[in-house]
């Protein structure tokens, strides 16, 4: 059976929101300061990493594994993200990587949006 357009939208966008992700992580300030060490910082990417990389499992799940909870997942993940994004554009303004950060949400949001809809009702075991 053939993948339904929908799902390989959604694959795409979310695969691309993780790549920017990834390059927000990688422009991130790892300046030390008296609150942030080196070792806090290095532990940060790590979690950063790992976490894009987890999620990058859940997409594959959903779009060639065909399960539903993965979507529930990613769809969560992005509330989170957005409440995260709020508070630090709130609190340090727009900078390079919330810039980025704005444009991964979007492609993200965009791409669950692709899975519910269209020819990818019933792609989705539940």
């Amino acid at each position: 059976m053939s993948v339904p357009s929908n799902v390989r939208r959604f694959e795409a966008l979310l695969y691309a929101s993780l790549m920017l992700d990834a390059l927000s992580v990688a422009v991130h300030d790892r300046t030390p300061t008296a609150d942030m060490t080196d070792q806090m910082i290095m532990t940060e990417t790590l979690l950063a990493g790992g976490m894009i990389l987890l999620l990058v499992y859940f997409v594959r799940l959903a779009a060639r594994g065909r399960k539903n909870w993965p979507r529930w997942v990613l769809a969560a993940a992005l509330v989170l993200s957005v409440i995260s994004l709020g508070q630090i554009i709130g609190e340090k303004g727009v900078e390079l990587d919330s810039a980025i950060e704005i444009v991964s949400c979007v492609l993200t949001a965009t791409g669950l949006y692709f899975s519910f809809t269209g020819d990818a009702h019933g792609w989705f075991n539940a």
